[in-house]
């Protein structure tokens, strides 16, 4: 169906289409000398909770942008924490790191890898970092590719998930989006990296194969 039958189609139906407003991010303006590049792309973890990828994302929620923000475990790229807001915050990435540290039965020595997002600077990041008595890594400033994995994530979100339009409300859209990444992506969905086995069944495989768990 053609563009202008949709049109037409719509004229009789007295339907006006509705178009996302712009979504802003806070963009870092230097590079962070004090927190390096640690993981240096080396994305393969021999182990779980040795490295931890977080990045956030935007989505839009039938009046406003909300965003979501994310952290996996780089070992089997499982998704162990979520949160989402109406603000691209510090409090959103740090809601999203609580539930991975809680999920994930406490673990220490975790390095946490993350773009230059000015949430992932921030003091109540750090501090919550500190807390956890995890050290940080970031990626180089605008090279998307330092931080690989995440991005895959919230691709196949966007591209095989979320409805092209957005969703109708933030609600809708925490329904939807909580049950992509923490049951749909860990528990259904074939994932290259795994030989084709949904992140958390290759965990479970690994732990009985290897018994390191």
């Amino acid at each position: 169906m053609g563009r202008f039958k949709v049109g037409r189609l719509m004229k009789e139906q007295g339907l006006m289409s509705k178009q996302p407003g712009k979504h802003a991010y806070k963009n870092v303006q230097v590079e962070r000398p004090d927190i390096p590049n640690l993981l240096d792309r080396q994305f393969d973890v021999a182990l779980p909770n040795q490295v931890w990828c977080g990045d956030i994302t935007y989505i839009w929620t039938g009046s406003a942008w909300h965003y979501a923000a994310v952290v996996i475990d780089l070992h089997r790229r499982r998704v162990i924490g979520w949160s989402m807001s109406h603000r691209p915050d510090a409090e959103l990435a740090a809601r999203a790191l609580d539930m991975a540290y809680e999920l994930r039965g406490k673990p220490k020595g975790v390095m946490f890898h993350s773009d230059q997002g000015s949430q992932y600077g921030a003091r109540k990041f750090r501090q919550r970092l500190w807390r956890y008595k995890m050290s940080q890594s970031m990626s180089r400033r605008g090279n998307c590719w330092d931080n690989r994995p995440m991005e895959r994530v919230f691709r196949s979100l966007k591209s095989e998930w979320m409805p092209s339009t957005g969703y109708r409300s933030p609600n809708e859209a925490k329904r939807d989006v909580g049950y992509y990444l923490m049951n749909y992506y860990n528990w259904e969905r074939p994932h290259q990296f795994n030989d084709g086995l949904p992140p958390a069944k290759a965990e479970e495989l690994a732990k009985m194969v290897s018994g390191f768990y």
